[in-house]
């Protein structure tokens, strides 16, 4: 796997991640490690200091599957809001593990399940509560 990019976190989705990990499941433990890692090696700021190019939860995100050529939209909720959220990707997923903290323009090269990697760049932040000053959603 390459270098990853540098993350910035928000203090609270940080703090709400952390309950997930410790709380996972055996069918989650891969992606709980792999986001334990990507909380150990981000930067956590207030949420007020998110810039509005970084994933943070309940972003709405373009992002490019690099691998499969294939752009896609969702936003990154936690599990239990799959169910209320049209076009929702879990934190708990591999791929929904591997945007949290990226900014735009940003490509991270990330494990999935089945012993492959996906490629995959962020390009637009369609919508982020911090940008629209819901520090708490």
């Amino acid at each position: 796997m390459g270098q990853r990019p540098p993350l910035l976190i928000n203090r609270l989705d940080a703090d709400r991640l952390q309950r997930l990990i410790d709380n996972a499941t055996d069918k989650d433990q891969m992606v709980a490690e792999l986001l334990q890692d990507e909380l150990s090696r981000g930067e956590v700021v207030d949420p007020e200091d998110i810039p509005d190019n970084v994933v943070s939860m309940n972003s709405q995100i373009q992002f490019t599957d690099l691998t499969r050529n294939q752009q896609m939209v969702r936003t990154l909720v936690y599990p239990h809001s799959l169910s209320t959220t049209k076009d929702a990707i879990s934190i708990m997923a591999p791929i929904g593990a591997s945007l949290l903290g990226l900014k735009v323009g940003d490509t991270i090269d990330w494990p999935l399940p089945n012993q492959q990697n996906a490629r995959l760049r962020v390009d637009a932040i369609l919508w982020q509560p911090e940008r629209e000053k819901q520090y708490h959603r």
